[in-house]
C-alpha cells in the first residue's frame, strides 16, 4: 500500500469491459512530507477521492480483479481508502 495524491481522472473511449463502471483516477505516490516518490498509477476508485486529496492505494492485483468481477482483468492499483488527516508525530 502506498499514501498518494489524486492528480487527475482518466478519460476512455474504448477500455476493457471489467472498467466499466469505475473511475480511474491518476495517483502519484507520496512521501510523509507529501513530496513525489515514483512514478505515478492509474487506480480504479469506489470512494469518490476529489482532486488533490490523499489516498491509500494497494497493488494487489487479486483484490482488484475481485472488485471489479473479473479474474483476467488487467487491474492492478486500487483506492481502498481517503485519508482525511494525518496525526502529527506519525510517520507515514
Amino acid at each position: 500500500m502506498l499514501l498518494a495524491r489524486v492528480e487527475g481522472n482518466v478519460v476512455a473511449t474504448r477500455k476493457h469491459p471489467s472498467f466499466d463502471g469505475w473511475r480511474l483516477v491518476i495517483c502519484q505516490p507520496i512521501g510523509g512530507t507529501g513530496e513525489p516518490e515514483g512514478a505515478p498509477q492509474i487506480a480504479i476508485d469506489a470512494h469518490g477521492a476529489g482532486m488533490h486529496q490523499r489516498v491509500i492505494i494497494s497493488s494487489d492485483g487479486a483484490a482488484s480483479r475481485k472488485a471489479v468481477g473479473d479474474e483476467k482483468s488487467p487491474v492492478r492499483w486500487m483506492v481502498v481508502g481517503v485519508v482525511d488527516e494525518k496525526e502529527p508525530g506519525v510517520s507515514v
